[in-house]
């Protein structure tokens, strides 16, 4: 299916690229591209070919810029409950990004924004991922106070987990500006690259994700992510639980096969 805002790029070894495409408006939102966006994310989510997804902005200026502001009045004229319904459609976007079973990295060259009125931004989107690799252009930005709102994407709850409370509260309510290289320290980036390559050290990254066991990786982020909002003793139990299923499938005889013969494993995902 043709997109008029983003593209779709299946590359080698089940990599597909996500890239928001509105570069002249710094790959801000607007509702058709929100709707593309949740589009191919679902269709990504049931595709089992796809073993990583890189997602990516047009252009050096900006990974997004957040919610293009010509497009506001589209969803402040909704009402109330009319804008949380619609809202919540961009927000199980992000949240199936987090929960989807393969890994996702956000390539991150320029300014990465919160949405502006809580309906998807930039900075929320990369959040949502698992990794995020910033070119040394990239600034992080929550802008949401400067016009009355707070980061209703994700943007609290995600990044309070990730930076803590103190720094959270400084993006958040100080409306402030995150480096990469400060971002790295926190460890929100797990990478940082020269301008304009981060694309390419996302490729790179995905490629080693790549080569190791589908079904493992994904049963990891599964785990990871419930043991962040459980006591030890659950996630411990959670733990035991996808080690099991694992040890049954087809990719651990495999990879113990391979790992005993000294040659590459061929993974099914099974």
């Amino acid at each position: 299916m043709g997109h008029e805002y983003i593209t779709l790029d299946d590359e080698p070894r089940g990599v597909r690229v996500l890239t928001l495409n509105r570069p002249d408006r710094m790959n801000s939102w607007n509702a058709a591209m929100r709707q593309e966006l949740r589009d191919a994310v679902e269709d990504t989510a049931l595709d089992p070919g796809v073993r990583v997804l890189i997602i990516t902005g047009a252009g050096e200026r900006a990974f997004s810029a957040g919610e293009d502001v010509g497009g506001m009045g589209d969803l402040t004229a909704l009402g109330t409950r009319g804008f949380r319904a619609h809202a919540w459609r961009i927000h199980d976007v992000f949240d199936t990004i987090e929960a989807m079973e393969i890994p996702m990295i956000a390539a991150v060259d320029g300014v990465a924004a919160g949405g502006g009125v809580a309906a998807g931004g930039g900075f929320e989107l990369a959040l949502s991922c698992d990794f995020r690799v910033a070119g040394d252009n990239a600034r992080f930005v929550m802008p949401e106070a400067k016009v009355g709102l707070i980061p209703g994407s994700g943007g609290c709850s995600r990044l309070v987990t990730y930076v803590g409370r103190g720094r959270a509260k400084e993006l958040v309510m100080l409306g402030g500006t995150l480096r990469p290289d400060v971002a790295l320290q926190l460890g929100l980036v797990t990478e940082v690259v020269p301008a304009g390559t981060a694309l390419d050290a996302a490729r790179g990254m995905a490629d080693r994700l790549a080569a190791m066991a589908p079904l493992a990786l994904g049963m990891a982020k599964l785990v990871l992510n419930t043991c962040a909002d459980v006591d030890g003793e659950t996630g411990r139990r959670l733990e035991r639980l996808g080690q099991s299923v694992l040890k049954t499938t087809e990719d651990h005889r495999e990879g113990a096969a391979a790992f005993i013969e000294k040659r590459t494993a061929q993974w099914q995902g099974r």
